[in-house]
């Protein structure tokens, strides 16, 4: 995990073992137990074994770590987190510092741990996901925000497209970060913390 001042970039390891902790934490039964209760429950795809956890309470990362325990990880969660954002910009390299230049003011919001995926990157407050960041297309990097209640108006677009987030805001390598930004994500974070 390499951090820098407010901000981790987690690997997938770290989440995973924050999952677990999670899992004892609102179940009292650890990984292991929680392994042998899924072997035993006799479900035999995945949509039948998050339907079973949701019903057993167990949702989120804790739900996402059983069914990865039970069926597999995504290549993607064996990939250095580094790695995976370099893989997105490689064919967007002016896109890079846009997104570079994004993280250093997301530094200033608070802790934010940065987890890189395929496609995207999240930043995540102590509490929830409150951002992603793709760059959707060779010249346009979208950052989505978690804001509930605001509406499509201005530099805040639908964000029909991105797996998170209910409006989104849309970044070229002439816009940048700027101030109007920054207090986006800044109002984000806060919403969402």
């Amino acid at each position: 995990m390499a951090q820098r001042d407010g901000m981790n970039l987690v690997g997938w390891q770290s989440m995973m073992d924050h999952a677990a902790g999670l899992l004892a934490q609102r179940t009292g039964a650890d990984l292991a137990e929680w392994k042998e209760r899924v072997a035993a429950s006799g479900t035999t795809s995945e949509p039948r074994l998050r339907a079973w956890l949701g019903e057993q309470g167990v949702g989120g990362y804790s739900q996402d770590l059983l069914v990865y325990e039970t069926y597999g990880y995504p290549e993607f969660m064996r990939t250095d987190p580094a790695e995976l954002i370099d893989e997105q910009f490689a064919d967007r390299q002016a896109l890079r510092p846009v997104f570079d230049e994004l993280l250093e003011a997301v530094v200033d919001l608070g802790v934010v741990t940065i987890q890189a995926r395929k496609t995207y990157v999240s930043l995540v407050s102590p509490k929830r996901t409150f951002a992603i960041v793709k760059p959707s297309t060779k010249s346009r990097l979208d950052i989505g925000l978690h804001l509930p209640g605001r509406q499509p108006a201005g530099r805040l677009l639908p964000a029909k497209s991105l797996p998170k987030g209910n409006v989104r805001i849309a970044l070229t390598a002439e816009s940048g970060v700027d101030d109007e930004v920054v207090a986006l994500l800044r109002e984000c974070y806060e919403a969402n913390s």
